[in-house]
C-alpha cells in the first residue's frame, strides 16, 4: 500500500504543479482563489520579498515597527506590503525567539495576518550559526558532520532539525553552506563549511538537503538553501562589514566551488541563496555575485541548469551596498536573475523601486510573473498553501524530542589530531578547564567535575594570571581554543599553560587550524561548541569513547597536518 500511496501522491503533486504554472491557483486566507493574473502588481512584488519582524508576537505592537515600517505589528507589515516570507532572529536588535510555542503562536498570527501563505524562515545550519537554542535539539555544525565523514549522520542532523523547526510554523530553512572551505583565513566562513575538499563538501550537501526536504508536501519538512553562490569559501573578508574578493579563475571555479552546488541541484534543491562577493575572473564588471548577470544567469541558470528558486544574501550587509543605493539593489538583483529579495533596510522603498521599475519598463512584469512562479510552486510543494497552522498543543512535544539522535551524531565528530597517551583519560584527576566564553567552559567542567576559568577570546593579563593560578593545583588541564591562531594573547596563555609542565589537553573548539600553532602534546577537535559536542569531547576525555573524526579540511601552518589525518586509539 506505501508504494500506491507514493505514486499517488507523486500523481496529485504533478497535477498541482501543472495547475499551478497554467492557471496559478493562488489560496488566500479566507478560503478563495485567485490566479496569477489576478493578482495585483504589488501583491506580485511584495510575493519576492523576504523581511525582517520586530517583536514576538503578531497583533503586538513593536515600537520599532513604526520605523521600520510605518504601522506598529508585525501583522498589520505583513498586510500592508504582501511580503512573500519573513525571517526570525534571535539577536538584540530583533529578538523574535523566547520558547517554542511562542515561535509557533508567532508563525500562525502572521500566517492569518497573510492574504498569500508565507514562507518562514530562519539561519538554523546548527553550530556556529544557531538561531533557536535549547530546548531546540542542539547539533554538530558543518565542519563537525564533515569530520564524522557520514552522509548518513549529515542527513539525520538536517531531518531532525527540519521536524522541530516545522513543528514551531518555520518553513524554509537558510541552510546548508555549501561553501568549500578553501582559505584557512576566511573570517565568516570556516566551520560553517563542511570541508575544503569539494567532494566531501558535495557529498555532505547533497545529503542535507535530502534530510531537511524529504519528500513534495511532507508535514515535517522544510525548504533548504544552500549558500553562498558562486561560493564564498576562497575569501579572507566579511561580506557583512565588507565586499570581499574571490579570485578564483572560472575553471577552478568548476573544480573547487561548483560541485557543492551541482549536487544540491541534483538533489533538487528548493532555493539557492548568493554570496555578495566579487569574482573578478568571472565577471570583471566589479559588482557583487548577486548582482551580476553572469553569475547568476549565466553561471547558475544556464551553465548549472538551475531552475529553481534564488535569493539573495541580506540586503543589510555591505558586501551589496558598497556599490549601490538601496533603490538600485533590489532591481538589480532581479536584473541579474534573482527570485527572493531577503531583508531590504528599508522594505518600503525596496518594494516602490521594483514596481516603480516595472512600470517604466525597465522590468517586464513577465519577468516578475516568473520569480512569482518559482516561489508559488515551492510553497506548494513544500505543503506550505496547504497547511499554514503549526499545532501549538504539540509543539513542545515535537521540540527537543530528538536530543539523544543528537549527541549520537556528535559522538561521531570528535577528531584528536594528536595525542602523547598521558593525558587521556581524565579519570581519578583534579583537572581544570580553560575556556574563552562561559556556555562551553561551564558544560564542560561540570561533565568532567572540574574546576573552571572562562578567559575571553583575547584573554586580559589578569585573566591570564587567574588561568595560571588555577593550573598550580590542578592535575591536569584542558583548554578550549576558538580560533586561537589570529589572536596572540589566547596563543600566549595557552604557552604559559604548556609551560607549566602540567599535561595539557587542548581542544579547539572554533576553527581546527588552531593545531598547527602550538606544542601542547594533545590536541583534540570538536569543531563546535554546542553543548552535544561538549558532551562528546567530554566522552573522550573520560575514556568512554574514542575519537572518529577525521580532518575535514588540511591544516597549514608551523606544524601541518593533512586532510583526513586522525588519530585514535
Amino acid at each position: 500500500m506505501t508504494g500506491r500511496h507514493d505514486t499517488v501522491r507523486k500523481i496529485a503533486a504533478l497535477t498541482l504543479v501543472t495547475a499551478l504554472l497554467t492557471l496559478v491557483p493562488v489560496p488566500r486566507a479566507d478560503a478563495s482563489v485567485i490566479t496569477l493574473g489576478g493578482m495585483s502588481l504589488e501583491e506580485k512584488v511584495g510575493q519576492l520579498f523576504v523581511t525582517f519582524v520586530n517583536g514576538q508576537a503578531a497583533d503586538v505592537a513593536h515600537p520599532r515597527n513604526r520605523t521600520d515600517f510605518g504601522v506598529d505589528t508585525p501583522a498589520e507589515m505583513v498586510r500592508k506590503y504582501h511580503p512573500g516570507g519573513v525571517i526570525y532572529f534571535n539577536n538584540s536588535s530583533r529578538d523574535n525567539i523566547d520558547t517554542p510555542k511562542q515561535i509557533a503562536r508567532f508563525s500562525n498570527g502572521l500566517q492569518k495576518a497573510s492574504s498569500i501563505p508565507l514562507l518562514i524562515s530562519t539561519d538554523q545550519e546548527m553550530g556556529l550559526v544557531t538561531r533557536i537554542g535549547p530546548p531546540f535539539s542542539q547539533l554538530p555544525g558543518n565542519m563537525a558532520l564533515g569530520a564524522g565523514r557520514s552522509v548518513k549522520d549529515a542527513e539525520e542532523a538536517a531531518r531532525i532539525a527540519a521536524a522541530e523547526l516545522r513543528a514551531m510554523g518555520i518553513n524554509q530553512n537558510f541552510a546548508p553552506d555549501a561553501d568549500v572551505n578553501s582559505n584557512p583565513a576566511n573570517p565568516i566562513i570556516g566551520v560553517r563549511s563542511f570541508s575544503s575538499d569539494p567532494k566531501l563538501a558535495a557529498d555532505m550537501t547533497k545529503a542535507q538537503v535530502e534530510g531537511y526536504e524529504q519528500r513534495w508536501f511532507s508535514p515535517t519538512s522544510v525548504t533548504a538553501t544552500a549558500k553562498h553562490f558562486p561560493g564564498h569559501g576562497d575569501t579572507s573578508e566579511d561580506s557583512h562589514t565588507s565586499l570581499p574578493v574571490s579570485n578564483r579563475t572560472l575553471d577552478q571555479w568548476r573544480e573547487i566551488d561548483a560541485p557543492p552546488f551541482k549536487a544540491a541541484i541534483a538533489a533538487k534543491v528548493d532555493s539557492i541563496m548568493t554570496a555578495h562577493i566579487q569574482v573578478p575572473q568571472i565577471d570583471p564588471s566589479g559588482n557583487p555575485a548577486t548582482l551580476s548577470p553572469r553569475v547568476i544567469t549565466g553561471l547558475l541558470r544556464e551553465e548549472l541548469g538551475y531552475d529553481g528558486v534564488i535569493v539573495t544574501d541580506s540586503l543589510e550587509m555591505a558586501g551589496v551596498r558598497k556599490l549601490h543605493s538601496d533603490a538600485e539593489i533590489p532591481v538589480l538583483a532581479i536584473k541579474a536573475g534573482v527570485d527572493q529579495l531577503l531583508m531590504p533596510p528599508n522594505l518600503g522603498l525596496a518594494v516602490n523601486s521594483v514596481i516603480a521599475a516595472v512600470r517604466s519598463g525597465e522590468i517586464s512584469e513577465q519577468r516578475i510573473n516568473e520569480s512569482v512562479l518559482r516561489i508559488l510552486k515551492m510553497k506548494l510543494l513544500r505543503g506550505v498553501m496547504l497547511n499554514t497552522q503549526a499545532d501549538e498543543n504539540k509543539v513542545d512535544q515535537v521540540v527537543g524530542s530528538n536530543a539523544a539522535k543528537a549527541q549520537l551524531i556528535a559522538d561521531r565528530t570528535i577528531t584528536a589530531v594528536r595525542n602523547d597517551g598521558q593525558a587521556i583519560p581524565l579519570k581519578a584527576t583534579a583537572p581544570l578547564v580553560v575556556g574563552t566564553s562561559d556556555a562551553p567552559t561551564t558544560a564542560l567542567a561540570t561533565r568532567l567535575k572540574a574546576t573552571k576559568v572562562v578567559t575571553a577570546t583575547s584573554p586580559t593579563p589578569a585573566q591570564t594570571q587567574q588561568a595560571l593560578t588555577a593550573a598550580a593545583s590542578a592535575d591536569k588541564i584542558v583548554v578550549l581554543t576558538n580560533n586561537l591562531s589570529t589572536r596572540p594573547a589566547q596563543l600566549d596563555l595557552l604557552a604559559k599553560l604548556v609551560a607549566t609542565g602540567k599535561p595539557v589537553i587542548a581542544v579547539a573548539t572554533g576553527n581546527p587550524y588552531d593545531v598547527a600553532h602550538s606544542d601542547a602534546k594533545t590536541w583534540l577537535a570538536t569543531y563546535s561548541t554546542t553543548t552535544v559536542s561538549m558532551e562528546a569531547v567530554a566522552k573522550v576525555l573520560l575514556g568512554e569513547t574514542t575519537p572518529r573524526g577525521k580532518l575535514p579540511v588540511a591544516v597549514p601552518g608551523p606544524t601541518p597536518y593533512p586532510f583526513g589525518h586522525g588519530v585514535t586509539w
